[in-house]
């Protein structure tokens, strides 16, 4: 299985705010933006392994500015890393000043995906290779990422968290 950089992961979307996409104050509902920021992980993490995937979890979702009617808004997302069969997804969205051009950052996500044989079952993916200061990261932040959310479900020991413990007591 050939390992990837995350630049070969990379999705980007643009789409236009709609009325029908806005609540009652003329901003984006947040339901559509996670939708839209699924879709366009899910095509990254797809890039990745070649195969079906499916939405394990939205670990991390930030509202930073809402997102007003009529906005053009582009998403990218790229692979952040590979585990054995699951990728954590990063989703950045941008929000375009029309006049300008000028884009300035509104939100970001973090999705994880698993990848899945005809049957559902989870099958191995490949490794991902960081090459960029922002993919190294990213990177190593997603090992401690994926174990903290283990602990929360109850699938591991906090004694177990190696990265966890590092960032806390040091190596």
């Amino acid at each position: 299985m050939k390992a990837r950089t995350a630049k070969e992961t990379l999705s980007i979307t643009t789409k236009v705010v709609l009325p029908n996409d806005t609540n009652t104050l003329g901003n984006l509902f947040g339901g559509e933006l996670l939708a839209w920021m699924d879709v366009i992980a899910s095509v990254s993490a797809h890039r990745h392994c070649k195969r079906v995937v499916v939405t394990a979890s939205v670990n991390n979702v930030s509202f930073r500015k809402p997102i007003k009617h009529a906005s053009i808004v582009t998403l990218e997302a790229k692979v952040s890393r590979a585990f054995n069969s699951s990728m954590e997804v990063f989703v950045d969205v941008y929000v375009e000043d029309p006049v300008t051009g000028k884009r300035e950052k509104s939100n970001e996500a973090i999705y994880t995906f698993v990848a899945v044989d005809q049957n559902g079952g989870a099958i191995q993916v490949p490794e991902l290779i960081p090459e960029t200061e922002k993919e190294k990261v990213r990177y190593e932040g997603a090992l401690r990422r994926k174990q903290l959310a283990l602990i929360l479900a109850g699938k591991m020991d906090p004694s177990e968290a190696t990265e966890l413990k590092k960032l806390f007591l040091g190596d």
